[in-house]
């Protein structure tokens, strides 16, 4: 599976962006799809997970981004509302091909198989 990041870009706080993640492959459906983000100097930081049995959310976006997918576009989106400068990093999707119920597995890194290349989300102040 090859994933391909877009959406990025430049917004004032508050403001809205939607990310989209596109595969390739015949399987797609049967991923579970996550996003993560990343500033330099920090860690890689979970955002958000659309599996099987639900969707799961870091306690720091919850209300303010969504995770949906469309299977036959075999592309996942993350709209981010009221968005804030802490926002701001590089955003990964990823494509885990293990379903888990809860979100536990799904916030390490490693539990995914596929990364996607990132695009850049800045938000000012």
């Amino acid at each position: 599976v090859q994933l391909q990041a877009s959406g990025g870009g430049l917004v004032q706080g508050g403001g809205s962006l939607r990310l989209s993640c596109a595969a390739s492959g015949r399987t797609f459906s049967r991923y579970a799809m996550g996003w993560f983000r990343q500033t330099p100097g920090k860690e890689r930081e979970f955002v958000g997970v659309i599996s099987d049995f639900d969707t799961y959310y870091a306690e720091s976006v919850k209300g303010r981004f969504t995770i949906s997918r469309d299977n036959a576009k075999k592309t996942v989106y993350l709209q981010m509302n009221s968005l804030k400068p802490e926002d701001t990093g590089m955003y990964y999707c990823a494509a885990a091909g293990t379903q888990y119920s809860g979100s536990a597995y799904y916030r390490r890194g490693e539990t995914y198989d596929y990364w996607g290349q990132g695009t850049q989300v800045t938000v000012s102040s």
